[in-house]
């Protein structure tokens, strides 16, 4: 496995392959137009504390292992996930990768996200502000090894979300096959327009159970989606809509990973 497989193996484990300190592409003056992103349904509550651990496939190989945490505080829900190889990948090229993210429970908005990246010798931390009252995100991000630093500032409309809590926000609102779910993704100082549809139903077998789940694939006609493969998430076909497996088929890396989820736990 290459360094730039490897880099791209866990920039999926990020959340869907959004990472969005992962782009070169130069902020917009003025926020799109696009449709406003619904709050979570009505009655819908986000596990708190929960804590889900996936192993992490590639083709044949258990390369890694991704964990994410969330915890309701005060009304925010905060996420934590990390991302580390495991095995022959870890002695190849080491991964230890942090992403943290905070977001409304009521409106589903996101409020903060931020990274700690640790890939062989690369160190970058990144932090990514929304103040919706200005209509404006915020980057700063800091190389530890080089010493440089970057500021930047988008426009953003009244409610966005980003990289890590748009696979949760997804799970909040009504998932059935047939419909499409919209969402408003942060994208590398962008807002882009994502659609997750609703494809299937399927039974998933995974090391924590078998599960009746709903498969949704998210697609974007713009930002970093668009040409970077396909990607699916299976949540379970209950009010939970607990997700279980993340699969991306990804050409530019030579083939397909998958999480599947190990555990999960209410702390």
């Amino acid at each position: 496995m290459t360094r730039r497989l490897t880099r791209r193996f866990f920039a999926v484990a990020a959340i869907l392959a959004l990472s969005v300190a992962g782009s070169t592409q130069q902020p917009q003056q003025a926020a799109p137009a696009a449709p406003a992103m619904a709050a979570p349904q009505s009655g819908y509550t986000f596990a708190s504390p929960q804590t889900l651990t996936f192993t992490v496939d590639w083709r044949v190989f258990t390369a890694g292992q991704a964990v994410f945490r969330l915890e309701n505080v005060n009304g925010q829900m905060k996420v934590t996930a990390t991302a580390d190889t495991l095995g022959a990948v870890n002695m190849l090229y080491p991964v230890s990768d942090k992403y943290q993210s905070s977001f409304d429970a009521r409106t589903g908005c996101s409020t903060s996200f931020s990274k700690q990246i640790q890939e062989g010798r690369r160190k970058v931390n990144t932090d990514l502000t929304f103040n919706y009252a200005a209509g404006k995100q915020m980057l700063s991000e800091r190389n530890l090894i080089k010493g440089n630093t970057k500021q930047q500032e988008a426009a953003i409309p009244a409610c966005v979300t980003d990289s890590l809590s748009a696979i949760f926000y997804a799970a909040s609102q009504p998932i059935a096959v047939g419909q499409n779910i919209t969402l408003l993704l942060a994208d590398s100082m962008r807002v882009v327009p994502v659609t997750m549809k609703a494809e299937a139903k399927e039974e998933i077998k995974t090391p924590a159970g078998t599960f009746q789940t709903i498969r949704v694939q998210p697609t974007a006609d713009a930002g970093i989606v668009k040409n970077r493969g396909n990607i699916w998430i299976w949540y379970t076909d209950d009010a939970r809509h607990l997700p279980v497996q993340i699969r991306a088929h990804l050409p530019l890396v030579f083939g397909t990973i998958t999480f599947h989820l190990q555990s999960v736990e209410s702390k």
